[in-house]
């Protein structure tokens, strides 16, 4: 594989054609995972429930379905440029901050560290905006949104749903300290990872309605981070903790199925195809588990040669706190080593990484030709999916940690404050150029 530098794929991004932005009318359907791939040495059954996690009455969720696969039917311009920004983020949280989701009358909802939710059109013109917290973390979670509401919990561990019609607030429950993680919503029901301060967390089942907590486990883990994932077809949802293990219960329970440790925090999202969740780990690992036992198959290592030296947070060198996405049998996933790698799902094999200039902690976008993906050095990339050349890259202003969305009229994206000074992150639209 030839090795490239940042300033060389940087020279030839930009592109020159145009392509249109195309999108499915289903974020959460991944026709790909319906397909028949030999798997060699990995003997599972592939996941059939694709269309059924997709129109079940959700319109949007984080990670683009149940599985948070994070996979989206569209494709991208060959170049862009940057229509509009909207102030979002304001704080130093050094989390990942929230994503923008489709608003269901067109442009984006976004809940950021403010502890505001806000419904920007299109234009970037801001509909409404409602203040659902004033705990000075705000939310770093994204809004999954169904029924007409839009779910988000907050830093001080109350779940809000609120309308996407008018912001207003339908119902607020407190499920703990703090419930950072993005909720999941399934027919009626919202998973969410909840954390306690002594350390310890849980996972709850509430009531998409009425919020109610219909049922929430003993408190097992450290501070869960970690959206729920869910595989209806394995009868199974899961999440990752910062005591390093992955916990999985069954669906029709709820009740304990097993538990995974990878040696390191899992704080991000986990993503689940073809019956493999894909975990990374700041163990400086991405690994592969069976969904349905929690067998260990296969465990990727990142390149921890990046010189503490030349690294801020040496702790976190080589750590792997990016949310995966994955198609076609391919994981992409970013790292504190500063590279994007693509990386061979059934075995675990590196087919090809990319190098950025700083680290990445936020959550890769998949389409069908592209892999999206931010990084600490203030750019947001697009990668080719078959060999990680650089398409383009857009610099904003502060480090890029959200998923970025590729709707039918543009790509969205949100950043983090700039460090230093009063200046927020924004939320950017980008269109073709």
């Amino acid at each position: 594989m030839r090795e490239r530098t940042r300033r060389d794929l940087l020279r030839v991004a930009g592109g020159a054609g145009v392509a249109g932005l195309a999108g499915c009318s289903s974020l959460g359907l991944d026709r790909s995972d319906t397909g028949t791939t030999d798997f060699e040495n990995v003997d599972l059954p592939l996941d059939l429930d694709d269309r059924a996690q997709s129109l079940d009455g959700l319109t949007t969720q984080f990670r683009q379905g149940l599985r948070n696969h994070g996979h989206i039917d569209a494709t991208i311009p060959d170049s862009v440029e940057v229509e509009w920004a909207v102030p979002a983020n304001r704080g130093d949280h050094t989390a990942s901050k929230g994503s923008p989701m489709p608003a269901p009358s067109g442009g984006v909802l976004l809940a950021d560290d403010t502890g505001r939710i806000q419904s920007i059109a299109s234009d970037g013109t801001v509909r409404w905006s409602t203040s659902i917290s004033d705990d000075d973390r705000g939310s770093h979670g994204t809004p999954a949104v169904a029924d007409g509401a839009a779910y988000v919990g907050t830093y001080d561990g109350v779940v809000s749903a609120v309308s996407v019609a008018d912001g207003e607030v339908l119902w607020q429950t407190e499920v703990g300290d703090a419930a950072a993680a993005s909720p999941t919503y399934h027919e009626g029901k919202l998973y969410v990872a909840v954390e306690y301060a002594t350390p310890s967390g849980t996972v709850v089942v509430m009531d998409a309605e009425s919020g109610e907590v219909e049922w929430r486990d003993d408190r097992p883990t450290d501070h869960p981070h970690s959206t729920v994932a869910v595989d209806l077809e394995r009868d199974r949802f899961l999440f990752g903790s910062n005591d390093g293990h992955v916990y999985a219960w069954s669906v029709s329970g709820p009740e304990r199925a097993w538990t995974f440790d990878t040696g390191g925090d899992v704080k991000a999202p986990i993503a689940i195809s073809r019956g493999i969740a894909v975990v990374p780990s700041w163990a400086g690992t991405v690994t592969a588990v069976d969904v349905a036992d929690g067998a260990g198959l296969w465990q990727f290592e990142t390149d921890e040669s990046v010189s503490p030296s030349d690294d801020p947070d040496p702790v976190r060198t080589g750590g792997v706190m990016c949310a995966p996405a994955v198609h076609d049998g391919t994981v992409y996933v970013g790292s504190h080593d500063r590279n994007v790698y693509a990386i061979d799902l059934a075995t675990g094999e590196e087919l090809w990484s990319t190098p950025t200039d700083g680290w990445i902690t936020g959550s890769v976008t998949a389409t069908n030709g592209h892999v999206l993906v931010g990084s600490y050095d203030e750019h947001l990339y697009a990668l080719d999916r078959e060999d990680g050349s650089v398409t383009w890259a857009v610099e904003g202003n502060g480090e890029v940690t959200s998923a970025p969305l590729v709707a039918d009229d543009g790509v969205y994206y949100a950043e983090r404050a700039p460090e230093g000074g009063d200046a927020a992150g924004m939320c950017y639209k980008l269109v073709p150029a």
